[in-house]
């Protein structure tokens, strides 16, 4: 049987399938790699390595576009499946907006506290960035009728953020601690270039009231 030729007459490569790992979901990923370290112990200071510099690569404006688009993600749809009458009672449109968002933008926070468990300060401060940056990005957003339901959600998100970034992502700390955390706050340069309008995020307690 001949086999058949390319458009240069070059016979065709059989097509390559992908390899099985391509398709691991995120928990069965990490299944595997369980089992391979366990397997191969002399691994873990590769693997711990390589981790770090996965967890490492952190672009706060890239994150921020993210932010931005979790955000503007949610419409009326979605204020109209969580607000009103339900078996467990009713909902104001105001605290559906308020649970939808902060359902939205709580995996960058969860973010930043993994880095800060870590040890990752650096990259944590860069996450910590990126989200007050997608929220400056979506404030007083003309027009959007869901974050009209909400609108100091960015503002007050922002400075919760800054807040449990100074206090090492311990939510417990943020009450008790009276000079706003052991870190320092926002570097000057980055709230100047790109949230010029938040400069109070710089306070020892931010806060936009």
């Amino acid at each position: 049987m001949a086999r058949a030729k390319g458009p240069r007459g070059a016979p065709k490569r059989p097509a390559r399938k992908g390899s099985i790992l391509d398709g691991l979901k995120p928990e069965e990923a990490q299944a595997v790699l369980r089992r391979l370290l366990t397997a191969h112990p002399e691994l873990s200071a590769e693997a711990e390595q390589a981790t770090r510099a996965v967890l490492g690569e952190v672009s706060f404006e890239a994150l921020a576009d993210e932010v931005e688009d979790a955000v503007c993600a949610l419409d009326l749809d979605d204020l109209n499946g969580r607000a009103g009458r339900h078996s467990w009672g009713y909902v104001e449109p105001g605290e559906a907006a308020l649970e939808l968002l902060g359902e939205a933008v709580d995996p960058f926070l969860e973010d930043m506290k993994r880095h800060l468990e870590r040890g990752l300060e650096a990259e944590a401060l860069e996450v910590c960035k990126g989200i007050v940056l997608g929220l400056y990005r979506v404030r007083n957003r003309a027009g959007d009728e869901f974050l009209g339901w909400a609108p100091d959600f960015p503002e007050e998100r922002a400075a919760w953020t800054v807040k449990l970034w100074r206090a090492g992502g311990d939510e417990q700390k943020i009450a008790t601690q009276s000079r706003g955390g052991k870190r320092p706050a926002l570097p000057q340069d980055f709230v100047k270039q790109y949230v010029p309008e938040w400069d109070w995020l710089m306070a020892k307690h931010p806060s936009r009231s």
